[in-house]
């Protein structure tokens, strides 16, 4: 009997980064063997809540722009899971 998806989970829960890195973190259907991951998967988008801090780009590249927290969250359908970010000042 197939099994859908029961949520989204990201390659990491927090990132720590300097002014101007970048940093690709994904999201992927969890179990990643539900039925439905492929479509899951395909329509998974990327926000950030904190522009000024950190941006992420559509394939989940994060950029740290100031030092700050911000969270970068992935969301699926009704699906969602978001990594910390915290940016230091670039030494």
């Amino acid at each position: 009997m197939p099994t859908p998806a029961t949520g989204l989970k990201m390659s990491q829960q927090t990132a720590s980064m300097k002014v101007g890195d970048t940093k690709q973190v994904t999201a992927a259907a969890e179990p990643a063997n539900a039925s439905d991951a492929a479509t899951i998967n395909g329509a998974i988008t990327y926000a950030s809540d904190n522009e000024a801090i950190a941006t992420v780009a559509a394939d989940g590249t994060i950029t740290a722009v100031a030092a700050g927290t911000a969270n970068v969250t992935a969301t699926s359908g009704s699906f969602t899971a978001s990594v910390k970010v915290t940016v230091a000042a670039a030494a």
